[in-house]
């Protein structure tokens, strides 16, 4: 690094050597953050809006694998994937190979003005492994708040109805839509409203937490807030598979079937947003397919492109065909380097062992983390779907949730170099989301440090009970 802080960049054009592969192995050359890191820290407030948060602060040289190399050497074990996308590692060697060979060609000419096949290709594959055996089309579009929010315009034109039922603890984008549908307030929604009048929230039974009565319950609720405003006027509901900013929170087993007919008895359309929990995430190429439900339009991104910005919105073609030409679109709308990214993980979710991966890391995390529940250690619901997996701090006996504790639980993986991140409705979760391709004995190791971590923890907590005289 120079001493103005200024990253050095190899000169345009000059053929360099191949790097070395990464070893795939946790390792601490200093503290972390180090002291490069800390130094770009300094010129990143000076020059990058506040609004940005970063719940690790250090910078990424290199990335391979299931490790992160940053500027001071540090290997840190990746058990987040960029919030999602970098499914198949952040620097995918297929994935390279075809953008290469695109940056060669044309990097962008709008598919909307002068067209190109990858385009159709990735349409191709995500209406035949779409659910169901309808006839299918796809919309392309750049970011996964961008197809939620084009979902909702589909459903609205689709059945000329304007109001849309979402479900508590969701997260759909940061557009102006995706914020009304999103039921999280802080961060995502504090000081930007007004939102929507048109969306409305119930809540979901979740998969560990319910009651016996609970599905018919939470049934009984969706059912009520339809009557209430009329259910003529509801165009979509639109519901994650797996909650993952709530925590990787798994409806309770039959929940989406539910909403299946009593959306088929209304003529309401069902969105599943697959955003986080598809391609393969959970050791299926789409959650919903654990549930054997069909929706009517299914959104996809983060790992659709493996960290390169594409998503798209899929539905049986009579649905998706109803909108009129220049509807629909975005000027990167299914950019042709995205679209050559997705086609590279495709061929690899097609040719390889990748969604059996996917299952095997689940088997490890249950393994190693489930016995942690109810075992003083401020444990209360570890949630495993394939490579989707919430870990949920809270009081042993009154299940009150414990923020505190899963942010201090973060900060000690993030000084023994596992990237280990919080999130939940109440920010007492702590949210793995590996890359699918990470060595299962460097996803051992990274429990290893949350588990640490996670007793380091309780025994602090009592410690100081004990000094409190409690």
């Amino acid at each position: 690094m120079s001493s103005t802080n200024q990253l050095v960049v190899p000169d345009a054009g000059r053929t360099l050597p191949p790097l070395p592969a990464l070893p795939q192995s946790r390792h601490l050359a200093t503290q972390i953050p180090g002291p490069c890191s800390q130094a770009m820290m300094v010129e990143r407030r000076a020059q990058v809006s506040n609004g940005f948060g970063a719940q690790l602060p250090v910078f990424i040289d290199r990335a391979d694998g299931g490790i992160l190399l940053d500027v001071d050497g540090n290997r840190i074990v990746d058990l987040a994937s960029g919030l999602g996308p970098t499914a198949l590692g952040a620097s995918n060697g297929r994935v390279r190979e075809r953008l290469q060979a695109q940056l060669d060609r044309f990097t962008h000419t709008c598919f909307m003005t002068t067209e190109y096949q990858s385009y159709v290709e990735v349409c191709r594959w995500l209406n035949e492994h779409a659910p169901g055996s309808a006839e299918k089309r796809t919309a392309l579009f750049s970011t996964g708040a961008e197809a939620n929010e084009n979902a909702v315009k589909i459903a609205r034109y689709f059945t000329g109805r304007s109001k849309i039922l979402a479900f508590e603890g969701a997260y759909h984008g940061r557009t102006h839509m995706t914020m009304s549908l999103t039921s999280k307030a802080h961060p995502y929604k504090t000081g930007f409203g007004p939102f929507s009048n048109d969306v409305m929230h119930v809540p979901v039974p979740t998969s560990s937490r319910g009651a016996a009565d609970a599905l018919e319950r939470s049934l009984d609720r969706v059912r009520g807030a339809l009557w209430e405003n009329d259910p003529a006027t509801f165009a979509a509901m639109i519901i994650e598979p797996i909650l993952g900013e709530a925590g990787c929170l798994i409806p309770q087993e039959g929940f989406l079937a539910g909403l299946r007919e009593i959306a088929d008895e209304h003529g309401i359309l069902l969105i599943a947003d697959e955003v986080q929990s598809g391609m393969g995430r959970t050791g299926r190429i789409w959650a919903i397919e654990h549930e054997d439900v069909v929706p009517d339009l299914l959104v996809a991104a983060k790992a659709l492109a493996n960290g390169m910005p594409l998503s798209s919105v899929t539905g049986a073609a009579g649905i998706m065909n109803a909108v009129h030409p220049a509807g629909l679109g975005g000027t990167y709308a299914g950019n042709p380097l995205s679209c050559e990214a997705a086609l590279a993980v495709f061929e690899q979710l097609d040719s390889e062992r990748v969604l059996d991966k996917a299952t095997e890391l689940g088997r490890i995390a249950v393994d190693m983390l489930r016995p942690l529940v109810g075992a003083g250690h401020g444990v209360i619901d570890v949630r495993v779907r394939g490579a989707m997996i919430g870990i949920e701090f809270g009081d042993d006996d009154t299940l009150e949730s414990a923020s505190r504790r899963a942010k201090a639980v973060s900060a000690y993986c993030h000084a023994n170099g596992v990237l280990a991140l919080t999130n939940g409705v109440h920010e007492n979760v702590i949210r793995l989301l590996p890359p699918i391709v990470i060595e299962p004995a460097l996803f051992r190791d990274g429990l290893q440090v949350i588990i640490d971590g996670i007793q380091e923890t309780a025994l602090n907590v009592c410690e100081a009970k004990a000094d409190a005289g409690g």
